[in-house]
Formats: C-alpha cells, sequence, structure tokens
C-alpha cells in the first residue's frame, strides 16, 4: 500500500486541529486514520457540513434484483474460495443499557448474534468446502469480550487474524472545534468515526495486504446485529462475473424507514447515499417521502479487494468519502455537557467513489436488524425461525412482512426492564401485524397476539397479561 501523505505542522491549519492531532498521535492513532480525520475537519472548518440538497438528486428507478440474477454460476464457485466474511462488530448496546458487545445479546433460542453469525459461517464452509474466513471489525470497546467468546468455537479460525480495530477521533467543540476536554471520563472525548472507517481500517491495520496476500479478493460486509445479512453466493457470482467493484444492497423503503439513508442520483452524476444528518431542514419532507425515494441502504455491502487497494493506493491511503457532522453531548446522558461534533462517515457512500459501483435490489428478508427491543421481541418470538444452518428468518407464512411492535419505552427500553415484563418469554406473534404497548404491562407464559393489538394500562402498579391469553385486534 502507498504511503500516506504526511501531515503538515504549519500553524495556519488552525490550533484545533492541531491539538486533535496531538491527540491523536499521543494515543497511537495510524496515520491513515489522522489524514481522513483531517481531511474531514477542513471539510468542517471551511463550512462543509455534507447536506445534499434535494435539487442537486434525481430518484433512482429501477435495479438489478437479486431475485432475478441467476443465482451461483461457475463464477461465483470460483470466487467463493477467494472469498471472506467482513462483520462490523465495534456497537455496544447502550441504548438498550447494555455494557458490553451488542452482538453478545441472546437474540434467539439463547444464541447470541455472534453464535448465530459463526454457526452461519461454519455451515456454509462446510456445504462448500471454501475457506472463508470470519474477520470482525472490533471496537477498542468490544475486543476483550469478544474475543473471549470466540474461543468457543475454535474451528472458526482461519488463514487470516479473526479481527482489525476501528479507529477512533476527537470529540470537537462546538463552541471553538477544539478537541473536548471530559476529566470525568477521558474515554468520552473520543467518538468513533462512522462505518466508513472500514476502509482506513481495514488498510492501515494490515489486514487489506493480509487478505489480498492469502488469495482473498471478495469481501461481504454487513453489521453483525442484522440478521437478515446472510452470505449469498447469487450475489458474489454476479460481482465476480461482472467484474463490480461495489455492490449496495437496497430494498423497499416503507413508512417505518423514512428515517433511514436512501440512494438518490446526483444530477447528470452516479449513485449517492443520502443519510438523514446529511438532510437540509428544509428538504426533510422529500428525505422522508419513500415514494418518490425508493430504496434505502441495508449496510450489507459486497467489495472486490483488488479494487479497493487499487482506489486507496490513487486517492494518498485514504477514501474520500462525505462527511457526516453529527452533533451531540461530550456526555450522551448528561444534556448539560459541552456540545461537541462527532465527523463521521458512512461504508456506503462508497458508491460515489467507485465509478462502477452498483445498487442491487433485495428482498426485505435481508434488512433485519436489532436496534430496540421492540426489534429484539419481535426477534424472540415465532414470527422468526432458527433454520439449520444458522439463518435467523421470518416464518414462511408471514413472507416479507415481520410483525410492528410498539413498546412504551418508559418501561421496556432497558433491557433489563424489558425482560422482566417477559419473564416466561415473547408471546406468540406469528399471526401479529401490530402489537403496541402503552403503560407497565407484563406478560404471561404462551400469550397469543394476532391481527393489530393495542394494550394500554394506565392505571398504578402493573397489569399482568394471564397465561394462555389471546389478544386479537
Amino acid at each position: 500500500m502507498q504511503d500516506v501523505v504526511r501531515l503538515g505542522d504549519d500553524p495556519a491549519a488552525g490550533d484545533g486541529l492541531q491539538a486533535s492531532v496531538a491527540k491523536m498521535r499521543a494515543a497511537g492513532v495510524s496515520p491513515a486514520a489522522i489524514e481522513s480525520f483531517r481531511r474531514q475537519y477542513e471539510r468542517l472548518r471551511a463550512g462543509d457540513t455534507g447536506k445534499l440538497a434535494e435539487d442537486q438528486l434525481e430518484p433512482v428507478g429501477d435495479l438489478p434484483e437479486l431475485d432475478a440474477l441467476p443465482g451461483q454460476g461457475p463464477a461465483g464457485a470460483s470466487a467463493l474460495e477467494e472469498a471472506v466474511v467482513i462483520k462490523l462488530n465495534g456497537g455496544l448496546g447502550t441504548s438498550m443499557g447494555l455494557r458490553g458487545p451488542k452482538s453478545l445479546l441472546q437474540v434467539k433460542q439463547g444464541l447470541t448474534f455472534l453464535d448465530v453469525i459463526v454457526r452461519q459461517v461454519l455451515e456454509l464452509r462446510r456445504r462448500s468446502g471454501a475457506r472463508l474466513p470470519l474477520v470482525l471489525m472490533n471496537s477498542f470497546a468490544t475486543r476483550e469480550e469478544t474475543l473471549a467468546q470466540l474461543e468457543r468455537y475454535p474451528e472458526i479460525a482461519a488463514d487470516v487474524p479473526l479481527e482489525f480495530i476501528q479507529n477512533r477521533v476527537p470529540k470537537i467543540r462546538v463552541a471553538d472545534l477544539e478537541p473536548v476536554s471530559w476529566p470525568a471520563d477521558p474515554g468520552l472525548e473520543w467518538a468513533p468515526p462512522g462505518h466508513g472507517d472500514l476502509y482506513t481500517a481495514i488498510a492501515s491495520s494490515g489486514m487489506l495486504d493480509i487478505l489480498l496476500g492469502r488469495g482473498y479478493r471478495y469481501a461481504f460486509v454487513s453489521n453483525s446485529d442484522n440478521l437478515g445479512a446472510v452470505f449469498e453466493p447469487g450475489i458474489l457470482d454476479w460481482l465476480a462475473r461482472e467484474q463490480i467493484p461495489f455492490v449496495m444492497e437496497v430494498t423497499e423503503r416503507a413508512a417505518a424507514d423514512r428515517k433511514g439513508g436512501h440512494i438518490a442520483r446526483l444530477r447528470g452524476d452516479g449513485l449517492v447515499l443520502r443519510e438523514t444528518a446529511q438532510t437540509r431542514e428544509q428538504d426533510l419532507d422529500a428525505f422522508q417521502d419513500v415514494r418518490r425515494h425508493r430504496f434505502f441502504n441495508t449496510n450489507n455491502l459486497w467489495l472486490d479487494l483488488r479494487a479497493l487497494a487499487a482506489q486507496l493506493e490513487r486517492s494518498g491511503g485514504v477514501l474520500d468519502l462525505p462527511v457526516i457532522v453529527n452533533r451531540k453531548t461530550a456526555d450522551p446522558s448528561d444534556p448539560s455537557s459541552p456540545a461537541v461534533i462527532q465527523l463521521e462517515t458512512a461504508m456506503g457512500q462508497a458508491i460515489q467513489v467507485f465509478e462502477e459501483g452498483r445498487a442491487l435490489r433485495v428482498p426485505r428478508r435481508r434488512f433485519a436488524p436489532v436496534k430496540t427491543t421492540n426489534d429484539l421481541l419481535a426477534v424472540r418470538s415465532d414470527a422468526f425461525r432458527l433454520t439449520e444452518d444458522g439463518h435467523v428468518e421470518l416464518a414462511p407464512e408471514r413472507g416479507d412482512n415481520p410483525p410492528l411492535v410498539d413498546l412504551d419505552p418508559t418501561f421496556y427500553k432497558l433491557l433489563g426492564d424489558f425482560d422482566t415484563r417477559f419473564p416466561a418469554g415473547p408471546p406468540s406473534l406469528v399471526a401479529c401485524d401490530r402489537l403496541t404497548v402503552v403503560g407497565d404491562v407484563a406478560f404471561g407464559r404462551d400469550v397469543v397476539v394476532r391481527g393489530s393489538v393495542e394494550v394500554e394500562h394506565r392505571g398504578d402498579g402493573q397489569l399482568r397479561i394471564a397465561d394462555g391469553a389471546v389478544l386479537e385486534g
């Protein structure tokens, strides 16, 4: 790989930038990650908010579809021996009150996300005979516990390391663009630079060179909490046969997806990904119009690693991705702490970096993330099933439509509170369209929910749904 251009020390570059660079160097952050941060910071200081105006964009019409691809052919069979599965595993389940890696949360029949992922890879290895390594992009916060759990699966080892580490960047004070200081918890002075850091981290860690050196060319990348993101040989066949450098899986937006990043076309140019944070306030209605912008990013990506290495070579070791300016407070739990900016990028934004990047329309079943306890209840219920090959998928009678669950966040947002209200496990949701719970409600054993049901309890104490109750709307 080409060396990253050395950062300058010109005082005119701005005290905030120099202080941030010094802080990153002292913490041992890689030169490539520092260079990426410098580019993002300079864009911020120049007034670049990363916004994509609606009048710059055109809606995307028809796209190639997974179900219309011919499936695995000779190209895919050959490419499978050159394929690797990469899972983004840097997240903590703090939004649900967890203190450890989110991938260690139990999601189905006592199995964690990590258990399910490992079983899927091992089963595909068994059926195909391919090497198929599993590689995790961990964060400093998830690394130790995740690797300890993987010791239960010695057979998952391959001829490449199990992980590489996501970078971290300083949080920047809104007031003066200086790196924030927070002595009460210095760890809160740092932030992940978004999953767009994938490209910088895989290269600067040496993982990209290792993979290429061992004969791996194609990578399937997805979030560890997306249970629908299973390796699909038919997509690999298409990628290899057409020599496509980058593929983003997208699916049809529904009303519940209005806030998710969508794809569009820059007028007179190629595909782009627009996230909520990149949308001007006056464009929010258009952003959320699921009939105008029909497809959203599932964050399931397919990469030609040789093409990635060549692109990094051309761009000085860093992909020039649009900046995402994320405004928060230094301590997310303390709104009185200093207002800060987290400079981030999204890995899907690389679709505009690769000239031949493509979007592929996939069924909804390939997007089943668990972001909240609402999602967790649905996945733990009989609306989803665990197959023999380790896939967690919707029950056949549901088609591609999961039940919509809306639990009162006052009583169900945190995992501990959630679990105490379902002591005997989730209700049956296989025939449920929507379940809404308002107030403090506990569910007994073998409760069945059918159709659209709202349970409301505004009195004192807790309402308990009796064992065996059938709720119908």
